[in-house]
């Protein structure tokens, strides 16, 4: 398991170096000078040509990239050019909300997606399965952004019984929560019922049926403890999808994380923001499957690696 752990750590400053490369270069390549995109039409050339100074623009880019490096192994990644803060200060604000709101995503999709997952196995064939397994996929079709507006109209300016921007409140996190959750709990409830129906087809199921073990502890110890791979693998997932899936719904809801953050400093061409964000985006998302990665053989004794099934 060191041995593992110590592979997976090198994959992933492999896969952070190749992130901040491809950043680096995609930023230089874009069409146009970024500074002069920055500043639109107003400056001229002589201020354009001192910000560029001030930035290191006009440097090598060799010289540029190593300089970039240095500063995001120790987090700086310099100061944000539009909010004349450090880069480094603003990714913690933002991350702070983001992952407050991620948290209560994950949790929203976990419980519901297994609590209805489990139900859907247990009563396989019956009407309520079937409703389950409507609302699901009905829940996986619909855009998040497009949820996000309805229920902003329905709960916001219909009943005016929950905020519709901003995070001022527990009860702001509900709308955002449900409108960036409810995809997942739908793809963690269908994952579950499959995996839940193997689990419960198996010779050794049958065998405690047998001995009289409780119908509910069949489908808890067994059924569901054998089903976690796959879901716990999904979480993984899961933690890159509401990374992605916030930049839309922070959007919608005027909320000032991570995803938002992102979209202003690409709109605003502001290098040093989209540089940070870009790693820091990178860098919770390889940590997050080096966890999962990590907890697989802890759930499961089969899972051992350099060794057979």
């Amino acid at each position: 398991m060191i041995k593992y752990t110590i592979k997976r750590l090198l994959q992933t400053l492999i896969v952070l170096f190749g992130v901040s490369l491809i950043t680096f270069v995609m930023l230089n390549i874009a069409p146009g000078d970024p500074v002069g995109v920055m500043l639109a039409k107003r400056a001229d050339q002589e201020t354009i040509d001192r910000v560029r100074h001030e930035m290191g623009l006009d440097k090598p880019y060799v010289e540029q990239y190593i300089e970039f490096i240095k500063g995001a192994v120790v987090g700086d990644f310099g100061d944000s050019y539009f909010q004349h803060k450090p880069v480094s200060e603003i990714l913690a604000g933002a991350f702070r909300i983001t992952a407050s709101l991620g948290l209560w995503v994950i949790l929203f999709s976990i419980v519901f997606g297994i609590l209805f997952g489990i139900s859907a196995a247990v009563l396989r064939g019956s009407w309520g399965d079937k409703l389950i397994i409507f609302f699901s996929t009905l829940g996986m079709a619909m855009p998040s952004f497009w949820i996000a507006i309805i229920l902003q109209i329905v709960f916001g300016l219909k009943l005016k019984i929950l905020p519709i921007s901003g995070l001022y409140s527990m009860s702001s996190y509900i709308l955002p929560t449900v409108a960036l959750g409810l995809i997942y709990a739908a793809s963690i409830a269908r994952l579950c019922r499959t995996n839940m129906l193997d689990a419960l087809n198996q010779d050794y199921v049958r065998t405690a049926r047998a001995k009289g073990v409780s119908e509910f502890k069949i489908v808890m110890q067994h059924g569901l403890k054998n089903a976690a791979i796959p879901i716990i693998t999904y979480i993984g997932i899961l933690i890159k999808s509401i990374l992605g899936g916030s930049v839309l719904v922070e959007t919608v809801f005027s909320i000032p994380g991570l995803g938002k953050t992102m979209v202003d400093s690409i709109t605003q061409r502001d290098i040093r923001l989209i540089q940070g964000c870009t790693i820091y985006i990178a860098v919770v998302f390889v940590v997050a499957n080096l966890i999962i990665d990590l907890v697989y053989g802890l759930l499961d004794p089969r899972i051992r690696v350099g060794q057979e099934a």
